[in-house]
């Protein structure tokens, strides 16, 4: 049977221990899993009841010694032995039955199609452990381009696969998904997280070091499990560092360093930054230009606007004179041709001049 590596770097998360249960009970064969566990705790957890598990692998981390989400993904990785398969989540997940059957048959369906090395990952559909399992989202969903930022980070966002229930394969993606990400085990010692990382970059720089190294992104066609977005009742790591800033500041400094770099941390050779930047349409490389200033966003938008607007022809002054006449309010009239899409000014400076 085929053995899975499963990656949980945890950090203060009350979530933990009920997301290792629910992967177990759904598991058609728990006995192939092991997980491998960044533990940043405080004294008041308790992970106890898998110590003697030999299929439990923990690195026990107190949490005010944690140097960020990176680093901890980095130092479990190195409890890797071996496995068929990896699979990393976060630590707050529930899963479908069956869930390690269905996600390996998928990636044997993308190697029988002629796929080489298969990456299938994704923004998991939500869900809330407050009001489980009524509030989970039952519809697959993908990741999607948002924005690249002023220190060139590129930020994604999820969207739904909305015809998924026609649908008989993965689909095709750009982007790769820190919280759940299924492929063989040797992704691992291959593409493995740069713990000079912090937070931010972690994605980005993980999808394009992967795709040189000859992987070939998928998003699940169909539901495998859920993820809680919503952050209730859990800690983060910059919540408890008051210098968190200074390890983002040096990350986000790294991050673009890693584009030129073939070392361990660094970029493959199957294929070229330039090739992905080509094949998906994103020049992530290049800095976008300034945003504009609240003025100068007020000052487009008012342009645009002024350019949509109506225009007072003489059938409408007419109609305005009219009303007047029978002693429409000015207030009234003013909130009808607004309603109408005339300008605010064009409408004050026809009514001063009827008024006259």
């Amino acid at each position: 049977m085929s053995s899975i590596f499963i990656q949980i770097a945890s950090y203060r998360d009350p979530q933990l221990i009920p997301t290792i249960q629910n992967c177990l009970e759904n598991a058609d064969h728990p006995e192939n899993l092991t997980f491998g566990i960044t533990w940043q705790h405080d004294d008041k957890e308790d992970l106890s009841i898998y110590l003697k598990d030999n299929r439990f692998k923990i690195i026990s981390i107190p949490y005010s010694t944690s140097k960020g989400c990176c680093w901890a993904r980095h130092k479990l990785q190195q409890l890797y032995d071996g496995e068929d398969y990896t699979l990393q989540l976060d630590s707050h997940h529930r899963f479908v039955k069956s869930w390690d059957t269905l996600i390996i048959n998928m990636y044997k369906q993308l190697k029988e199609k002629g796929v080489k090395k298969p990456l299938i990952t994704t923004y998991l559909p939500s869900f809330d452990p407050e009001n489980d399992p009524d509030a989970r989202v039952n519809c697959p969903w993908k990741i999607e381009f948002k924005e690249i930022t002023q220190d060139q980070q590129v930020l994604f966002i999820p969207g739904y696969i909305h015809n998924y229930a026609s649908l008989t394969e993965p689909v095709p993606g750009r982007f790769y998904s820190a919280h759940f990400a299924f492929a063989a085990g040797q992704f691992v010692q291959e593409v493995p997280h740069d713990p000079q990382l912090y937070f931010t970059g972690e994605e980005m720089s993980i999808t394009v070091r992967a795709y040189t190294y000859g992987y070939e992104i998928f998003h699940p066609h169909i539901l495998i499990a859920w993820h809680e977005y919503t952050r209730k009742n859990r800690v983060k790591q910059w919540d408890d560092d008051k210098e968190w800033w200074k390890k983002d500041f040096s990350s986000k400094q790294h991050y673009l360093q890693i584009f030129s770099n073939y070392g361990q941390y660094g970029i493959g050779t199957e294929r070229t930054i330039q090739d992905y930047i080509r094949e998906h349409n994103l020049n992530f490389l290049e800095k976008p230009p300034p945003k504009p200033t609240e003025t100068q966003v007020q000052t487009n938008l008012e342009t645009i606007e002024y350019k949509q607007y109506k225009q007072f022809d003489e059938a409408w002054k007419d109609w305005i004179k009219t009303n007047k006449a029978i002693n429409i309010a000015n207030d009234v009239l003013k909130k009808i041709l607004l309603d109408a899409n005339f300008h605010p000014d064009e409408i004050d400076k026809e009514l001063s001049v009827i008024y006259l």
